[in-house]
């Protein structure tokens, strides 16, 4: 029998990075994941991996902490040697309790904590790995479309992420890699779509018909991960129309 693959994924217990996780079980991947808290989610999103078959490691680390996020990455290459799919899916920006202690904090983690992740995995990438990059339309589009005050600093950082990622297209090519971005209406039932409809009521309403949900979201993540007619720096659009999106 063929080795399974091998998956590592940011932000793997809630959300969209939980459907990834069970997504990539069932398309016999191994999985590898982190989450910031609340381990009885983590737990049940393991569980779900192993009992779609697949092997798993599920380690708290917060990705801005550099010490945290290299035991995370030692755990992972002494778990398996080489990784074919990294997704960057963890980021952050509307917590309020972590934007008073630290205002960097959105940049911090969508566009530094990106990139110290993956040359933190960088080493365990095989040759023909892909890394994904998850991310939203109105953070893709930065700077041309219209944005919703709250989320302007999470588009902003998640945009600088995706340019600073984009910079690194030739050094991964060398190495045989492949940067592919999914690009996500908002996702139903979310911590970003909540916190964004606390702050914007009717939100969820005035989207509703271009949301997308977490599962459909993953299942474009995997399948973009799979898909090898996708060349390095390739855009995977999921839900509703860029165009349906307002330009400044």
């Amino acid at each position: 029998m063929p080795a399974r693959r091998v998956a590592v994924i940011t932000g793997g217990s809630r959300g969209v990075g939980a459907a990834t996780a069970r997504e990539l079980a069932g398309r016999e991947f191994d999985v590898a994941f982190t989450y910031r808290n609340k381990q009885a989610r983590a737990d049940e999103v393991a569980a779900d991996v192993t009992q779609a078959g697949g092997a798993v490691l599920a380690v708290q680390a917060d990705i801005t902490d550099p010490a945290a996020l290299e035991a995370f990455a030692s755990a992972t290459r002494a778990w398996r040697p080489s990784v074919d799919v990294l997704v960057l899916n963890a980021s952050g920006g509307l917590e309020r309790d972590l934007l008073a202690a630290d205002p960097d904090y959105a940049m911090r983690i969508n566009r530094d904590a990106q990139l110290a992740t993956l040359d933190a995995l960088l080493p365990a990438l095989g040759d023909a790995a892909t890394v994904i990059h998850v991310t939203s339309h109105w953070a893709h589009l930065y700077g041309e479309v219209a944005q919703l005050p709250d989320y302007e600093p999470v588009a902003r950082s998640k945009h600088a992420g995706e340019e600073a990622l984009r910079d690194r297209i030739g050094e991964l090519r060398g190495r045989g890699v492949r940067l592919v971005v999914v690009s996500g209406d908002l996702v139903e039932g979310t911590i970003t779509a909540r916190l964004l409809e606390r702050r914007s009521r009717g939100l969820h309403d005035a989207r509703a018909r271009d949301s997308v949900t977490a599962e459909e979201l993953a299942r474009a993540i995997v399948d973009a991960a799979g898909d090898p007619s996708l060349v390095s720096g390739a855009t995977v659009i999921v839900g509703g129309a860029l165009a349906s999106v307002p330009r400044t």
